[in-house]
């Protein structure tokens, strides 16, 4: 067999149909509320306690809601072949497994090897995001950590130790860092102890998620309902405003800074992928993974919306650009106790997006390696707990690392593109599949595929490489990912395709068969 038929080798949909009906690896343990709170959990947390109101302060203004349905109509584009897919193979590994099944070997590990480490780093990213409000929190509590358990080091202090590591070597000495940071503890250990939960019982860490998410939609329904009877309808006008640019050049506002304001919020408004990683643990997955894929966007759609609007509505959106945007609108209209209640509810929702994407990649980690491609070691289903132990609990350690070493600068680079690559082949091989075997029962089937695909990795397309502009401000790239995601991105998959080369296409079940 050519090297290129070993790349395009496919399971078909039949076989993997098959195989989800014989396979007993895990328990199924998994209803649809419990679902639905993983993919709720993966969607909503910074996003709708940080990044609405800054988006709102920096790029958009009040038509923040605008940047957020324009990002929604994207994700739900996305959604939609998600759902369609995941009724019609219900099988560990989501987006890899869908991809295996329409485009072929290599395909499939490309998207399952970027989502791994896609997966790995949001997790420490909202770990990191976490260990800050906990030490707000305890701050005001008047407990405080020693200072080099606090935060972790910064990127000159990080090259410093490097220099001083390796050698100088011709390069400019660093001088000695001025701060005392050099591990994020807190951060590191969140991570631990949701591997640890992830690990014993999956149906003990799904409780205790829903119970978080509830917790979460409680403090959130809080934010709308006591929030609506402060708005004052002047702090809307004007709803989008006029476009500026600042000292440095940079244009604010208009509608450009809405399109801009889209492009940063939709990475708030994922997550609910991360739910059909565990189609192998749902008790009818056929059924419940394409209503809970939609009712978790739905759900958190609406209140994504709702915050937007009450937040710039009972204060001036210029207010509203700080790290804890959300508790200081409520603290700066004299509701102290429901500032300090959103914060206490940020931080324990929060949890629900490190189980949602640490579950995500612990199995989409098991797949690649149940099917061969990587050493069939980390396949192994814990005999007592029924868990993929051994992924989980290296991801833990890792995530731990990069959470308690890493600025949160230098991690959140690699998050987003990832997870956009994985949506054009999602919604490329949905329509694929449709045209191949339009006859195959489908227990959901997207309403007007030929123009939803199209339209989702249109709108990825778009939030990856921007749109150019030009406005007051001149012709700019609006939206996009920095370039230097794009170069660790290149070194990530030339990494992968060493991987896959050297080991995954001579050890993959395919090729046994």
């Amino acid at each position: 067999m050519s090297v290129l038929s070993r790349m395009l080798r496919h399971k078909s949909v039949e076989q993997l149909q098959a195989e989800a009906g014989r396979r007993g690896d895990f328990r199924r343990v998994l209803g649809l509320w419990q679902l639905t709170a993983i993919g709720i959990g993966g969607i909503i947390g910074v996003g709708i306690f940080v990044l609405a109101g800054q988006q709102a302060a920096a790029n958009a203004g009040p038509a923040v809601a605008l940047s957020f349905i324009i990002a929604g109509f994207g994700s739900a584009c996305a959604a939609l072949c998600y759902a369609e897919f995941a009724g019609l193979i219900p099988v560990t590994g989501s987006a890899y497994t869908y991809g295996y099944a329409v485009l072929g070997e290599f395909v499939a590990w490309v998207i399952g090897w970027d989502l791994l480490l896609e997966y790995a780093l949001v997790v420490a990213v909202v770990a990191i995001g976490w260990s800050g409000y906990v030490q707000v929190l305890l701050g005001s509590a008047g407990i405080h950590l020693p200072e080099w358990a606090q935060q972790s080091m910064s990127a000159q202090t990080m090259e410093y130790y490097l220099q001083q590591l390796f050698g100088v070597h011709g390069a400019q000495a660093i001088s000695a860092p001025s701060d005392g940071h050099r591990f994020n503890v807190i951060a590191a250990g969140v991570s631990l102890l949701v591997a640890a939960l992830l690990t014993i019982r999956t149906e003990w860490g799904a409780r205790f998620n829903t119970l978080v998410v509830t917790i979460k939609v409680i403090g959130v329904l809080l934010v709308v309902l006591v929030g609506a009877f402060y708005v004052h309808v002047a702090n809307w006008q004007p709803f989008i405003p006029t476009r500026i640019v600042d000292a440095q050049g940079v244009g604010h506002f208009g509608w450009a800074g809405v399109l801009t304001g889209a492009s940063v919020v939709f990475f708030a408004v994922f997550g609910y992928d991360t739910l059909t990683t565990a189609a192998e643990e749902a008790k009818f997955p056929q059924r419940d993974l394409p209503r809970a894929v939609l009712l978790s966007l739905v759900v958190a759609m609406v209140l994504y919306i709702a915050v937007s609007l009450v937040l710039t509505g009972i204060t001036h959106y210029s207010h509203l650009g700080g790290d804890a945007s959300v508790s200081q609108a409520f603290q700066s209209i004299g509701l102290h106790w429901l500032s300090v209640t959103i914060a206490v509810a940020a931080v324990i929702g929060v949890t629900s997006v490190l189980f949602a994407f640490m579950l995500g990649a612990a199995r989409i980690w098991f797949a690649l390696a149940r099917d061969g491609l990587l050493p069939a070691w980390f396949a192994q289903i814990h005999p007592r707990f029924g868990t993929p132990a051994r992924p989980t609990v290296i991801l833990g350690v890792f995530t731990a690392l990069v959470a308690g070493l890493l600025p949160i600068g230098e991690v959140a680079e690699l998050v987003n593109i990832g997870t956009l690559s994985a949506f054009i082949i999602i919604c490329s091989a949905v329509l694929v599949l449709r045209i191949r075997k339009p006859d195959v029962a489908r227990s959901f089937r997207a309403p007007a595929l030929a123009l939803v695909s199209p339209l989702g990795v249109l709108f990825s397309l778009l939030l990856i490489f921007g749109v150019p502009w030009q406005g007051v401000d001149g012709w700019q790239r609006i939206g996009g990912l920095p370039w230097i995601t794009f170069e660790r991105f290149i070194l990530w998959m030339g990494l992968g395709c060493l991987i896959y080369f050297g080991y995954g296409m001579r050890h993959s079940r395919m090729e046994q068969k």
